[in-house]
């Protein structure tokens, strides 16, 4: 069983790796910024939620403050009514407005405990969105240096396949040179046999009736060309 358990986290690893090392890197760049950008977008839809849940709790905020204003003003006018019905002696009138100011009453009541509460959720939710959107702004930031890094990447890969390509250049250059050419060091030894073997002649033939001639034939030309400088500078009146 242990032997089983061992085999199989061999041939896991080495799947892996031969996986891994077969994954085309620009590939890999490319997934890991389709990812990010996924994720990014993910983000700023919950985050346009948490926004949106803010927004509308400001206007149930504002239609809950007007319901308490709304219920306050028409208390106050009940009693109003009632205090006069009260004064002129009105009964019915009293014991209409005085109950229609009750209902009011709790109805104001009802109003501020809804508006306490919506103040509450208000609060809850504008924290929420700051973060909902500091999150964002945070998330649009890493993906910006990702896609930066990927053009640092691309440009290393780049980079490295052209040095590969010198590389096996280089690599086959050498190999023809190895195979089908002598090598620098054979040719310089053959240079230098020639030139040997050329001053070699020069010599031997210097020691020659022959080499003699041209000698002496040389020394000649020498001399006789320089009779004819001498009568140039005569000619000009040069001084020697």
């Amino acid at each position: 069983m242990g032997f089983l358990k061992k085999l199989w986290g061999y041939i896991a690893t080495l799947f892996r790796t031969t996986a891994e090392n077969a994954m085309n890197p620009e590939i890999e760049i490319e997934q890991a910024i389709n990812e990010a950008k996924k994720k990014d977008q993910a983000l700023r839809n919950q985050a346009a939620k948490v926004v949106a849940n803010r927004t509308l709790l400001e206007s149930r905020l504002e239609d809950a403050a007007d319901d308490v204003g709304e219920a306050r003003e028409m208390a106050k006018q009940a009693l109003m009514r009632a205090e006069t019905a009260k004064n002129a002696g009105d009964t019915d009138g009293l014991e209409k407005w005085t109950k229609a100011a009750q209902s009011l009453a709790m109805k104001l009541q009802a109003s501020d405990n809804n508006l306490a509460t919506l103040k509450k959720q208000y609060e809850t939710a504008a924290v929420q969105a700051e973060s909902a959107k500091d999150a964002v702004q945070a998330n649009a930031m890493k993906v910006s240096e990702l896609a930066a890094k990927r053009l640092e990447l691309l440009g290393s890969l780049e980079a490295a396949k052209m040095q590969e390509t010198v590389n096996e250049a280089v690599e086959s250059m050498s190999s023809v040179m190895d195979a089908d050419m002598p090598s620098l060091s054979k040719i310089e030894e053959k240079i230098e046999s020639r030139k040997a073997e050329a001053m070699a002649k020069a010599e031997l033939r210097e020691a020659t009736p022959a080499g003699a001639e041209d000698e002496l034939r040389e020394a000649i030309n020498v001399t006789q060309a320089d009779a004819t400088l001498e009568e140039l500078r005569k000619e000009l009146g040069l001084s020697t």
